[in-house]
């Protein structure tokens, strides 16, 4: 199982960090790391753009060191006393732009597709859902030290929005195959939080393509002891303008909050 049964006491971890924690398990990460297990762990600004389920992956290994059971529940936010404070600026969305029509827009290469519940049909090939994969699925070598990420730092103005949402593409791209080699598809974050995640850690002078490589490294470490659920939820997208095309074998899908991968049917 991915999470454990028991809830964790949070009585003692540091304040400062309880106050700005909105779920169990960002309450798990203060924990953690005020019992001195957070060396390998990302910033908590950081751990807060990953998936929920990522969260949980990441915190597996440092909780079990410091004798911590994660929570069972820990998807939903708790509720606050202050709303949170607007973001800096809009994220981007890599969906075609919408016209006046009422019809949402469809990505050109997929104007003649149909979207079946986990099966993206198009007239000449379709695409699957991809979930997470065993251990055993995985092909050889891809949790080894010379599987990188490997995404370039940015070397842009970061107000110059066309750089970044260029660099983020880009990214982006890379990003998505690297996580369905690691056998996480289930486990993607969506552009929205990509782009979110950049201007954080950047605009707090941490290096977005380090830490992304360091996150990534911890997942590889994970995945050779943690068994994961092919999928965490029964949500699908609800049309094909939601969808984008990552490269001719990947179609990614996203509503902001949940983020859906499809990979061509062999």
């Amino acid at each position: 199982m991915l999470l454990a049964a028991s809830c964790i006491s949070v009585a003692s971890a540091d304040e400062a960090c309880l106050t700005s924690a909105q779920t169990d398990l960002e309450r798990a990460y203060c924990e953690v790391v005020e019992r001195g297990g957070g060396a390998g762990l990302p910033s908590m600004v950081d751990f807060r753009r990953n998936d929920p389920n990522v969260q949980a992956l990441l915190l597996r290994q440092p909780a079990k060191r410091v004798g911590l059971a994660l929570p069972k529940d820990s998807a939903k936010p708790k509720p606050v006393s202050k709303p949170e404070p607007e973001p800096e600026m809009a994220a981007p969305t890599r969906q075609p732009t919408k016209t006046s029509s009422s019809e949402p827009s469809i990505a050109q290469g997929l104007a003649d597709c149909q979207l079946k519940r986990e099966l993206i049909q198009c007239p000449s090939t379709a695409y699957k859902l991809a979930g997470n994969r065993t251990l055993a699925a995985l092909d050889d070598g891809v949790l080894e030290p010379g599987n990188r990420l490997g995404i370039e730092p940015f070397n842009g103005v970061r107000n110059d929005d066309e750089a970044v949402r260029s660099y983020l593409s880009n990214a982006y791209d890379r990003y998505i195959p690297k996580m369905l080699a690691i056998g996480l598809g289930a486990n993607t974050m969506s552009f929205t939080a990509f782009h979110n995640a950049f201007h954080t850690l950047e605009g707090g002078g941490v290096d977005f393509s380090e830490r992304m490589e360091q996150t990534y490294e911890l997942l590889k470490q994970d995945r050779k002891t943690l068994g994961v659920k092919t999928r965490y939820h029964d949500e699908l997208p609800e049309n094909l303008a939601q969808c984008v095309t990552i490269d001719y074998n990947i179609v990614v899908c996203d509503n902001v909050g949940t983020n859906w991968v499809f990979v061509r049917a062999k």
